[in-house]
């Protein structure tokens, strides 16, 4: 299995919309019987809690399902995953810090850096913003960053899980 952990702040807003758009491309792609995803929040705060509601109601909105509960990630995490994916540049200095090794570090990548069409001018550069202080709209604008983002990050995937196939045939 190949495992991919989408890590934001609280495990609450960002990472979980990941998650469940992820599940549901790596779904469409038939790659769901080979790809785990799972999500984390660098901090403790909402340990054991539900998504937010706002969250649940951008998801559902768009077609999406989530069960969720927030739990924190930790350095034993990085030998769960494949890939670590941070939401934002701070999420990711704060896993490559953690990380125990430089191997575990290779592993962190950000959502927006999958999306070709990211960039400095749309405002936001690689990060998918925190919308947990504002409205709806800012989850609606988180959403479909994410959504924009996913797609390149199933296409690696699909292309990492091929490479494995190809070299346990060689070998």
């Amino acid at each position: 299995m190949y495992s991919v952990c989408f890590v934001c702040t609280g495990n609450i807003c960002r990472s979980p919309m990941a998650e469940a758009v992820f599940r549901a491309r790596v779904e469409e792609a038939g790659l769901d019987d080979l790809v785990t995803t799972s999500s984390a929040g660098t901090g403790s705060w909402h340990v054991g809690d539900p998504a937010d509601p706002r969250t649940s109601a951008a998801l559902g909105a768009a077609g999406y399902e989530l069960d969720h509960t927030a739990r924190q990630f930790g350095p034993a995490d990085f030998a769960e995953h494949d890939l670590v994916i941070a939401l934002d540049e701070g999420h990711d200095r704060e896993l490559r810090f953690m990380a125990p090794t430089r191997e575990a570090a290779a592993k962190v990548r950000l959502l927006r850096s999958y999306d070709p069409e990211a960039s400095e001018h749309d405002g936001y550069g690689l990060d998918v913003p925190d919308p947990y202080y504002g409205g709806t709209t800012g989850f609606d604008e988180c959403l479909h960053l994410v959504e924009a983002a996913v797609p390149g990050l199933v296409a690696e995937v699909a292309a990492a899980m091929e490479e494995r196939e190809e070299l346990r045939g060689a070998g």
